[in-house]
């Protein structure tokens, strides 16, 4: 495995037992349908978050700059797809989390309801 894709499930770890401990059950990770994914699918309440993930090893670089307009509409498409597929009755949001470090020493920034997914224009 690259060493990327290391430091991505590594950064997706964290994430996901940040959300545990906030009392969220992890529903998915890594969900894929075609060419649509969503790193983390976490419930709470009556919410579901679809949680993109981000991680970056040199502290220099941020990695919520790698979330543009493209990146959101993707993750809105999936998340109706998703949530369609398995007919769920839940108020869906869509958060962010960015790593940077290393795992001996990082920072996790997360953002609740980061964004609303722009919409699709003719």
């Amino acid at each position: 495995m690259a060493k990327h894709n290391d430091t991505g499930t590594w950064g997706e770890q964290i994430v996901t037992d940040y959300l545990t401990a906030k009392g969220y059950a992890i529903r998915e990770r890594q969900w894929r349908l075609n060419h649509l994914e969503i790193d983390i699918i976490a419930t709470k309440d009556d919410e579901i978050a679809f949680v993109e993930v981000k991680t970056r090893s040199n502290a220099d670089t941020d990695p919520l700059e790698a979330i543009n307009r493209r990146k959101m509409a993707h993750m809105g498409a999936a998340a109706t797809a998703y949530m369609q597929q398995f007919d769920i009755p839940l108020k869906p949001r869509f958060d962010v989390a960015a790593i940077t470090g290393t795992p001996s020493d990082y920072h996790l920034r997360y953002i609740a309801d980061a964004f609303f997914p722009p919409l699709k224009t003719y």
